[in-house]
Formats: C-alpha cells, structure tokens, sequence
C-alpha cells in the first residue's frame, strides 16, 4: 500500500475511518442546514444570530473539554464514544423533526447547537486519542493526516448535498440524514476487534487533573505557542460558516445551492492539505508557520473579492493553509506527549480551537451584521496574519535564527505544501 495510506493497512483504522466518513458527510450537511435555517427561516439573516448559534456549539469545548480530556485519560475511549455519538445522534434527530413538522423557533437551534457542543466537549479528546490506540505510535502522523483527509472528503461533499436538498426540500430532511450518519460510527465502534487495540498508559485518579494538564503544557514552550495560536486563528480565522454565509447573501446575493457550493470548494484545498501531509514523514514548525501566514494572507484577498467566483477560488488556498496549520499542531501534540497525558492536552487544544471560534463568532457575526461582509473577512485576515508574523518573531528569537530567517522557513513550509 503506498505510504500515503500506511495506516489503512490497520484492520481496526479501516473500519473506524469508514464509519468516520459517513459521520464526517452528515456532520458537514448539518452546519450548513443548522446556519441556513437560523440566517434565512429563523431570522432576517442576522448573522449575530447565526454567530451566537455557533458560539453555542462550540463554547461547550472551552468549558468543558478539559473534563473530557481527564474521562479519556481515565476510561475506556471506545465506551466514551459509543455514549457521546448515540447523544449527538439523538440531538440530530430532535432537531429535525421540529423542523419537518414546522414548529422549529430559533431556540430550539440554540438549544440545539448546546446539546451539540455538550456531547462534543466529551467525545472529541477521547476521538483524538483513540486514533493512537487503533495504530500506534509509529502510524499515528498518518493516521491523524488520513483522518483530516476523511473529514475533508466529506467537507468536499457534505455543504454541496446539502445546497441541493435544502433548496430542494428543505432543512429538515438534511438534520434527519446527518442524525441517521450517526449510525455509521457506533456500528464501527462494535465491529473494532478491542484484543487489537494498543494499550496505553491511564491516569490515576485525583482531584487536579486538569491542573496537571495545564501544568504540563506550561513546562513547554513548543505547546504553549501552539494554544496561543490556535487560539488566535481559531476566535479569528476559522469562522468560515458565518463568513461565507453572509458574503453569499449580503455581498453576493446568492442561495442556498451556491453557499453549499463555497463550503465545497474550501473543502478542495483542505483535502488536497491532508494528502499532503499524510506523505510526510512527521510535523515540521515550518509548515505551522507557513499555515498560519497564509491562512492571514489569503482571507484578508478574499475579502475584497469583486464577485463570487474569484472568492470561491480564493478558498482553496485559505482551506489549504488552514489544514496545514491545524495538522501540524495536531501531530505535534500526538507525537511529542506522553501517553498519559494526551487526552488532557489535547482536551486543552481543542478547548482553545473551538472555545477561541465560539469566542470569535458573535464578534465576527456583529462586524458582518454593522459594517458588511467584507469588513468581517479582512479583520480576521488581518488579525491572523499579525499573530502569524508576530510567531516568527518568537521563533526566530528562540532560535537564533534572523527575522528574515524565520520568516524565509514559514514561507518554505507553504511552497513545500503547494508543490
């Protein structure tokens, strides 16, 4: 099997990344369904609203993720994920029904996009962890690149489906799909053969876990930068939803089927990123780098696009930095911690993402709402390229190396990746 898909050659990894695609499509079909119905049924498309409706989802992660870093330590993982994804299945369902049926009010979405980022404060650090258990350490860069390649696919796909049947009938139908997907993942968790399973190390018990984690990553430097970025990009540069959503209908004056389309044509680079990535041999700082500048520096392009197309184009670009940026902290993390501390730190990390993008996204929804659009684009591009830049700095200084220097590796990272 070609060293780009060395991890599928695990019995286990297979079956859990099928059930991970199918999950990964309605999951995607979902966010466009959930900001549609809250921006053009629920509302006069207030993108605050569609803001405060993602900063539910995720603001969940901020508080809670922790605990569910200290639960994956802790306990078996794949019992975790059975529970979590049969709540978020269930959540789907609730959902969709009310919407088929009419009587969908905007609270219900709220509420919604709550339960949603409840369930996903528990399931998504015992789901990264769980990745090192199917294949080990020495698959895990692939296995972590192949799983981006998965939700990237399904990113390619899922917003474009979902165009289709929302315009063709509607969102309720799209929320009952992605609650049925659901299924995928917990008939996979089943069939894992648990003998095969690699045993790793479990925390003890006690009453400062999370202390302990954060302890942890304070120790390090490397991690530390990683959260402060993560956070930075995560609050500013990855609110593609709302962004999109009111660039299509405010600056462009398009529907359903062509905001779909967007979240299609992002999904284009995102994947081609995690190829990319799933051939390399390990994290690189350069490709982090390189990942957040140009992450900064093709949003803030995109913001003064003249019309649709050369907008949607300039997605690609924006969906490649921003998988790079993301795999890299993601592996570097997988990699460089020690078992029995993984869950935790990656609990954190993911805290920062998603916490920094619920944080971010009334912000962001409010700008688009004021001032336009377009003003919502360029603030994030320009706040993300500062924090790029401002990151070399600090790596340059840590490392001896010059300004230039530093900067000439992060622009490496993004040529390498381009090529």
């Amino acid at each position: 099997m070609s060293a780009m898909f060395r991890a599928l050659e695990n019995r286990n990894y297979r079956i859990w990344a099928g059930g991970a695609l199918v999950s990964n499509v309605g999951t995607w079909m979902q966010r466009i369904a959930q900001d549609w119905l809250v921006l053009t049924v629920l509302t006069n498309y207030s993108g605050a609203a569609v803001g405060l409706t993602t900063a539910l989802q995720f603001l969940p992660m901020l508080l809670l993720g922790p605990y569910g870093g200290v639960l994956a330590d802790r306990y078996r993982k794949r019992i975790i994920l059975l529970w979590t994804q049969l709540a978020m299945g269930l959540t789907g369902l609730a959902i969709g029904l009310l919407v088929v049926t009419g009587t969908a009010q905007l609270w219900h979405a709220y509420l919604a996009a709550l339960c949603l980022g409840i369930a996903s404060a528990i399931d998504a650090p015992a789901r990264q962890a769980f990745v090192s258990e199917l294949v080990g350490q020495d698959n895990i860069f692939n296995a972590v690149a192949l799983n981006s390649a998965s939700f990237n696919t399904a990113r390619l796909t899922g917003p474009a489906v979902a165009g289709v049947l929302i315009a063709w009938v509607g969102t309720g139908p799209v929320f009952l799909l992605n609650a049925a997907s659901y299924a995928a993942v917990i008939i996979s968790l089943f069939l894992i053969r648990t003998s095969e399973l690699v045993p790793v190390a479990r925390s003890g018990g006690g009453k400062h876990q999370v202390a302990e984690g954060v302890n942890y990553v304070r120790r390090r430097p490397d991690l530390v930068l990683i959260m402060v970025l993560v956070g930075i990009l995560g609050a500013f540069g990855m609110n593609f939803p709302i962004t999109n959503a009111l660039m299509a209908t405010t600056e462009f004056g398009v529907g359903a089927g062509e905001f779909g389309l967007l979240g299609s044509i992002m999904a284009v680079g995102t994947l081609a990123g995690a190829l990319l990535a799933a051939r390399r041999a390990g994290p690189r700082l350069r490709f982090l780098l390189g990942g957040a500048l140009g992450l900064g520096f093709f949003t803030l392009v995109g913001s003064v696009s003249p019309s649709f197309w050369p907008y949607a184009v300039l997605l690609i670009p924006v969906g490649l930095a921003s998988i790079t940026f993301l795999n890299s902290c993601n592996t570097s993390i997988q990699l460089s911690v020690e078992p029995q501390f993984r869950g935790r730190v990656l609990a954190l990390y993911l805290a920062v993402l998603q916490g920094g993008t619920a944080l971010g996204a009334p912000l962001m929804g409010w700008i688009g709402s004021e001032f336009g659009a377009r003003w919502s684009v360029a603030g994030g591009g320009i706040v993300v390229l500062l924090a790029g830049l401002a990151a070399v700095i600090v790596v340059s200084r840590r490392s001896r190396l010059s300004f230039r220097g530093a900067l000439r590796v992060a622009f490496r990272g993004n040529r390498e990746q381009a090529a």
